[in-house]
């Protein structure tokens, strides 16, 4: 008796396996490419770029696995084909949608692994990441450096000669500050040493030694002090980690995060939805039929990725549905007149 499950399966795992993993790294390097770009931006070393990567996985797995599988299915059906083995399984009695049978609950399983990936995973993976974004830009406002110009401290524009480290302290040389207050009025601050001070999440710059000058249209007034305090009045931007019920709840009133949740669950049943389109044209007869992979690896592909773009534009659940069923409908209908007719 053939065990027609475990035939199929095996060959489908392999062609799998032979796709996704050069894929997943290609798309993974685009993505290590956009993440070092932020080095622009704020200071990461290389255990936070691989933390940041972490983040990415979800992401890349949602939009490398559907592919995949389209590429998959369409390689080891057109190479059963031309080896003419499933020739020899209808030969032993087996009906076409019997050998489609496994590769149909592999697309039922790679959905519903894709659904729990773009609901749970991704949102909980990008709000990790603009959590992380976050509190990297706040530590960046600390980093001041020796030499360079049009560096910010709150809402003061401040120029340190040489920095230095006593203890756990940022010790600055030299340090010129300027503060544009109103239209009509300007702050100029010099000090000779000055300390970064960081208490109860208020960060302050501690300067010995120097003068201050106010300039305004009508007056010019100057101050020495001994020790002068600035402090980073400037708030911080806030970051709300939402937990998936409240995020994906927000669908109601926010028709953009409404029109994604339509793309996901899409993209999410493409595995379940390609099983049919793909059997129609890779089950062939080698002797009267023609490999056409490419052609039908990107037809399809277009097909159901065009689809799920229109939902992600102008998308509704009934406008959902009705694509589901038509897909599905038109896959069962298309395999049906060119394969199972005769096999």
């Amino acid at each position: 008796m053939v065990n027609i499950k475990g035939y199929v399966s095996s060959n489908f795992s392999k062609a799998f396996l032979t796709i996704f993993l050069p894929l997943f790294l290609i798309i993974s390097l685009v993505f290590l490419v956009r993440i070092s770009s932020l080095t622009s931006q704020i200071q990461i070393n290389f255990t936070e770029l691989l933390t940041l990567y972490a983040y990415s996985v979800p992401d890349i797995v949602f939009y490398t696995l559907p592919l995949s599988f389209i590429a998959a299915l369409t390689n080891v059906l057109l190479r059963l084909s031309q080896d003419n083995e499933l020739i020899a399984l209808y030969a032993l009695g087996l009906k076409s949608d019997k050998i489609l049978r496994p590769l149909l609950i592999l697309g039922f399983l790679f959905s519903v692994l894709l659904l729990t990936i773009s609901f749970l995973a991704m949102p909980l993976s990008k709000q990790m990441t603009k959590e992380f974004k976050v509190s990297k830009k706040a530590e960046a406002k600390l980093n001041i450096v020796a030499g360079k110009l049009g560096q910010k401290f709150g809402n003061y524009y401040i120029y340190v000669k040489e920095t230095s480290k006593e203890g756990n302290k940022d010790m600055f040389q030299n340090i010129v500050i300027y503060n544009r207050s109103t239209k009509d009025e300007e702050q100029f601050f010099s000090s000779e040493q000055g300390q970064l001070n960081k208490t109860q999440g208020v960060t302050s710059l501690l300067l010995y030694d120097g003068y201050g000058y106010t300039y305004s249209k009508d007056q010019l007034q100057q101050a020495k002090y001994k020790s002068l305090e600035v402090y980073d009045t400037k708030k911080n931007e806030a970051f709300h980690f939402q937990e998936i019920v409240g995020y994906w709840s927000q669908a109601k009133t926010n028709i953009k995060i409404l029109h994604r949740a339509l793309f996901f669950i899409f993209v999410s049943l493409i595995p379940l939805l390609s099983v049919y389109l793909v059997a129609s044209f890779s089950m062939i007869n080698p002797r009267y039929q023609k490999n056409h992979s490419f052609l039908i690896m990107f037809s399809i592909t277009f097909f159901l990725y065009m689809l799920a773009s229109s939902l992600e534009k102008w998308g509704t659940f009934v406008f959902l549905g009705i694509t589901i069923i038509m897909v599905l409908l038109l896959g069962q209908w298309l395999f049906a007149k060119r394969v199972k007719k005769y096999f």
